[in-house]
C-alpha cells in the first residue's frame, strides 16, 4: 500500500483533548501527540474533534507534497492488558456491583478508569465516539 493521505488519515494517532477555561469561558483544547502543530480548540469536543481532523488532513497533505517525513503513531502500545490485585472484599464489591449493571467485571472496570481518568465511558483509544 502506498502511504497515500488515506493511509496517514487511517493510523491511530493519539488523539488529546483538554477542558480549559481561559476566564472568558469553558472550551476544548485538542491535539494529536505524534504532529507538532496539529492542534485547535472549540467551545465543544465534537466541533474540537472535526476541527482537528480537517487541520491534521491539511497538515498531512503539505507533508506528502513537500516530501518531508511523517511521524507515524509509536506502534510500541502496551497490550491492553494488566495483571490486578485488589482484596478480596473489593473484588467481590466489584462484581456485585457489575452484576448489578449486567455486564462483566471487566467492562465494568474499564468504564470506571474511563472515567477515573476523565475519558468519556465510549473511549476506544483511537478516536472518540460521540
Amino acid at each position: 500500500m502506498s502511504k497515500n493521505i488515506e493511509y496517514y488519515m487511517n493510523l491511530p494517532y493519539t488523539i488529546e483533548i483538554t477542558k480549559r477555561n481561559d476566564g472568558d469561558g469553558i472550551y476544548y483544547f485538542a491535539r494529536i501527540e505524534e504532529l507538532s502543530g496539529c492542534h485547535t480548540d472549540a467551545p465543544t469536543i465534537a466541533e474540537a474533534i472535526a476541527e482537528l481532523e480537517e487541520i491534521q488532513r491539511d497538515y498531512l497533505e503539505i507533508k506528502l507534497e513537500s516530501g518531508a517525513e511523517i511521524i507515524e503513531p509509536n506502534e510500541d502500545l502496551p497490550s491492553g492488558q494488566i495483571p490486578l490485585r485488589m482484596p478480596k472484599t473489593m473484588h467481590k464489591q466489584l462484581l456485585n456491583a457489575a452484576k448489578k449493571e449486567g455486564v462483566s467485571a471487566n467492562q465494568f472496570a474499564v468504564v470506571h478508569l474511563a472515567q477515573a481518568l476523565g475519558l468519556p465511558s465510549n473511549f476506544n483509544g483511537e478516536k472518540l465516539k460521540l
